[in-house]
Parts: structure tokens; C-alpha cells; sequence
């Protein structure tokens, strides 16, 4: 499998290239340091053949990355966060002609947190109050995290009455709505990434959590689903389908 990263230099870009230094053609940084493959600052500058692209980067410039995609028929894992809904649009747009992978967290165990808690949701009821939290390193530029996000839609799938996302609290709120699914974030040192389902009901309490004590299982994770993708027609595709044959 030969690979473009994207977003080489950065954190992320290391911990792919730790895990899979011999399958990287070249990558793409905005601010291009020395590393074992070529560094452009730039798609539009790669010459080398490849049979998919890892995007580390941000959402900003991802119509520009999916059109030299499809432009060159490669597929595309995006593992950015921060997408806004043009941006969405953008991705599944592509994905009608491209093989698409994205998710706001390449973690396994996150896909089973995310199975769980929407399978929480159905068999709790509506006599259970559902908060999320998720911490992240103080580096962390987009709140909340993608990953609560996926969370909170698990969560409201799981639900069969309509639910409204709410992002902290402040001042005199009012008692708490049921309709309710609230999602904080806090950031702080250099944690990775920890996340928290909570179902609060009358006398008991039932928790979901993860917590990611490197950044290399997310590497694991993307070049799983890079590698899958390479047998996929046209289409968004998730960790769900990633997983579809445990999961289901």
C-alpha cells in the first residue's frame, strides 16, 4: 500500500510514519521539515504514484485535497476534525464518486463506545439524563471534540423521542430539559484524548469512557481503515463499516 500523508510534519504525521515509515511515497505539510520521504508544501508538487492519501491535516483546503483526488483516482481517509457543514457537503459530494473514509476518531475501542452507547440509549429510556465530557490537550483548536460529537449522535440514534445537542452551561439555566444531550469540553496539559458517556438515572449511574494513553492508536487505526478502503467502491464510509462484522 502506497500512501500520501498529509499533514507529514505535524504530531499525527510522526505516529503514521513510525507505524508505517516504508508504505509513505511522500507528504504534504504546509511547513515542510526534513523526513524520510519527500515533503511538498503542496498536492499539486507530487510526481510519486500512490494507492491512497491519509489526511492529518485540517478541514481547511479539504476541497482542494478531494479534487486532486479525484483528479488522480485515489481514495481519501480524513482524519481531521473541526469540518464545517460546507464542508461536510464538500466530503459527500466526493464520496459519489470517490471511496471516502472519515471519522473524528480512529481509536477501536472508541468504535465500540460509540456501539455501546447508542445501544445504552435504547435500552435505558427516556428516564435516564445523558452528559457528555471529553478532555483534550491544550493545543486542541476545535471544541467540542469530533469524537463527542460521534458520541452524541450514537447517543440521540439510540434515543426514540427527538433530542437537541446542548455545549455547556452557564449561568441561571433552568432545571434540565429531557430532550437534553450536553456535551463539555475541557482542555488542559497534554492529554490525549478522554471521553465520558454518562447515563444519570434515578439511583444509579451508568458510564461509558475511553481514554487514549498515546497518540499511536490512532495511526493503528487510520492505516487499518486506508487499507480497507482499497476494496471499496465509491461512498462515505466510517468505523462503523470498518468494524460492521464485529460490531453487527
Amino acid at each position: 500500500m502506497k500512501i500520501i500523508l498529509v499533514g507529514a510534519c505535524g504530531k499525527m504525521g510522526a505516529e503514521i510514519a513510525k507505524a508505517a515509515e516504508q508504505n509513505i511515497v511522500c507528504g504534504i505539510d504546509l511547513f515542510p521539515t526534513a523526513l524520510p520521504f519527500p515533503v511538498y508544501d503542496s498536492l499539486k508538487k507530487v510526481k510519486e504514484r500512490a494507492d491512497v492519501l491519509i489526511d492529518f491535516s485540517s478541514a481547511n483546503g479539504i476541497q482542494d485535497r478531494l479534487l486532486w483526488c479525484k483528479e488522480n483516482g485515489v481514495p481519501a481517509v480524513l482524519a481531521a476534525t473541526g469540518y464545517s457543514e460546507e464542508d461536510i457537503n464538500t466530503v459527500e459530494k466526493f464520496s459519489k464518486i470517490l471511496p471516502i473514509f472519515k471519522t473524528g476518531n480512529f481509536s477501536l475501542g472508541i468504535a465500540l463506545a460509540e456501539y455501546v452507547s447508542e445501544k445504552a440509549a435504547a435500552f435505558l429510556g427516556e428516564s435516564f439524563d445523558v452528559e457528555i465530557v471529553e478532555k483534550h490537550h491544550n493545543q486542541k483548536k476545535d471544541a467540542p471534540s469530533g469524537t463527542a460529537l460521534m458520541l452524541a449522535e450514537s447517543v440521540k440514534r439510540g434515543f426514540e423521542s427527538e433530542k437537541r445537542f446542548i455545549y455547556g452551561r452557564q449561568g441561571m439555566t433552568g432545571a434540565r430539559q429531557k430532550e437534553e444531550i450536553c456535551v463539555h469540553a475541557v482542555r488542559g496539559g497534554t492529554i490525549v484524548g478522554e471521553h465520558e458517556v454518562m447515563f444519570a438515572g434515578d439511583d444509579e449511574i451508568f458510564t461509558v469512557s475511553h481514554s487514549a494513553r498515546s497518540r499511536k492508536i490512532f495511526a493503528v487505526g487510520a492505516l487499518r481503515a486506508a487499507e480497507w478502503l482499497l476494496t471499496q467502491s465509491a461512498g462515505l464510509y466510517n468505523m462503523r463499516d470498518l468494524l460492521s462484522e464485529i460490531l453487527n
